[in-house]
């Protein structure tokens, strides 16, 4: 969203600018396939059903606030030849730290749960064949070894078949439930409903559309495309838009449904992973097995994607701060390494990858620890506001070529990206049970 047209970067010669086209889009698909979760289509249908269409707009809005986030992201890495992580060692060591203590325990706890997301809808397929826990670590188990010994063009293949098969699945559901248009296209003016903390609900809607570390790898995804220079700027705005259109559709399909189906009947869903089975013993009684089987399916796509997407995507960043760090400051971030696919064959890619899906199963047996679940909570509220406000600070300082700078537009929307999210964190951190932590 920069206001800015020039391909000129300090350090090239003069890069060429490709052209804008469909046929070089890819990122953007890996990352609306892994930053939509089951979490995300829950909360959408929970909002659908609470408030029928009014929120309609917030989801839209949610969009846009990613898609500056993403593009602010991409932008760097493509303007300064460098990678995020090196950005953000460049603004100090608490930079290095916070990332340090973060991808650790997100990455133990967003495991089990990412595992168990995928193995709900293939129990609820599958019901006799074994139980959920098993499910789950043949999951992880799957993502492994596929991330293992697959390098980014085969990840970003499947990712687009996977979101193929959301898409349809999706779509059809909300045309299933025959959506009040009219209804709907009302919802798209900013009414906020008539129930207690409507503004926060609002808020954390707007915020949970389409991924949290996830944006971040954005840039990576990126540059393991082989987008490495100015020259793809273009393209890279072109494939964020498209991420966050595909986006827009999976949330907005899903809140028709929400508002149609459950709305309508006053029927109402738990909350996480477990409402969307919920949905499809709703959707049998409703149209039938074969839909209901149909969602299931669906549900695993967007499950899983948010699995392997997370497995390779973090993987990536976690390489890479691992080179930033034993490289002490020298060249070892750049975005032609990650280009050169050195990184996905790298020990500490495949140690990350080993800890997203080894220890967090112990979890599966044993339920999340209380204190480590508090401290995850607010870690993940903690980071969104850390991307924008670091994104800002990256982008309009001379770190980044004058050129590339953050125009008035992008500082808008990162400026508004950094206050929701940290609105969200402070209602996060309230909302921890901090009386019995100690």
């Amino acid at each position: 969203m920069a206001d800015t047209t020039d391909n000129t970067v300090t350090g090239e010669a003069n890069p060429v600018p490709r052209r804008s086209s469909w046929r070089y889009i890819g990122p953007g698909i890996v990352v609306a396939a892994t930053g939509v979760g089951a979490g995300d289509l829950v909360a959408t249908l929970i909002a659908g059903s609470n408030f029928g269409y009014t929120l309609l707009w917030a989801a839209v809005i949610g969009c846009l606030v990613k898609i500056s986030l993403a593009e602010a992201a991409g932008r760097w890495h493509l303007s300064t030849g460098s990678t995020l992580f090196d950005g953000w060692a460049s603004l100090g060591r608490w930079t290095t730290w916070f990332f340090a203590v973060y991808v650790v325990i997100w990455g133990f706890v967003y495991g089990a749960a990412a595992m168990s997301s995928s193995a709900l809808p293939l129990q609820a397929l599958f019901p006799d064949v074994m139980d959920l826990e098993w499910w789950a670590i043949a999951c992880g188990l799957v993502g492994l070894v596929f991330v293992w010994f697959n390098k980014y063009a085969v990840f970003e293949k499947v990712m687009t078949l996977l979101v193929g098969v959301m898409f349809v699945v999706t779509v059809y559901l909300a045309i299933r439930v025959t959506p009040n248009l009219g209804d709907a296209f009302a919802g798209l003016l900013p009414v906020l409903p008539d129930e207690k903390d409507s503004v926060l609900n609002t808020l954390g809607l707007i915020g949970g559309v389409g991924g949290t570390i996830t944006l971040a790898a954005y840039g990576y995804w990126v540059n393991a495309k082989g987008w490495t220079d100015t020259g793809w700027m273009k393209v890279m705005r072109l494939d964020n838009r498209v991420a966050y259109i595909t986006t827009g559709i999976f949330v907005v399909a899903m809140l028709f449904v929400g508002a149609e189906l459950l709305h309508s009947a006053n029927v109402a869903i738990a909350s996480g992973d477990k409402g969307l089975v919920q949905l499809s013993d709703i959707l049998a009684d409703e149209y039938g097995s074969a839909t209901a089987k149909f969602f299931l399916i669906g549900f695993f796509a967007t499950s899983f994607t948010s699995l392997i997407g997370v497995w390779h995507g973090v993987s990536l960043m976690f390489a890479d701060f691992v080179a930033r760090y034993r490289d002490r400051g020298g060249a070892a971030a750049s975005g032609r390494e990650v280009a050169s696919g050195s990184r996905e064959r790298s020990w500490p890619f495949r140690v990350y990858l080993l800890w997203l899906t080894f220890p967090p199963m112990v979890l599966l047996f044993q339920g999340q620890p209380f204190r480590l679940v508090i401290i995850y909570g607010v870690l993940g509220a903690a980071f969104l506001p850390f991307l924008a406000g670091t994104l800002m600070w990256l982008l309009n300082t001379s770190r980044t070529p004058a050129q590339w700078r953050n125009g008035p537009l992008s500082n808008a929307m990162l400026a508004i990206a950094g206050l929701l999210f940290l609105v969200l964190c402070v209602k996060q951190i309230w909302d921890q049970p901090w009386s019995e932590f100690f």
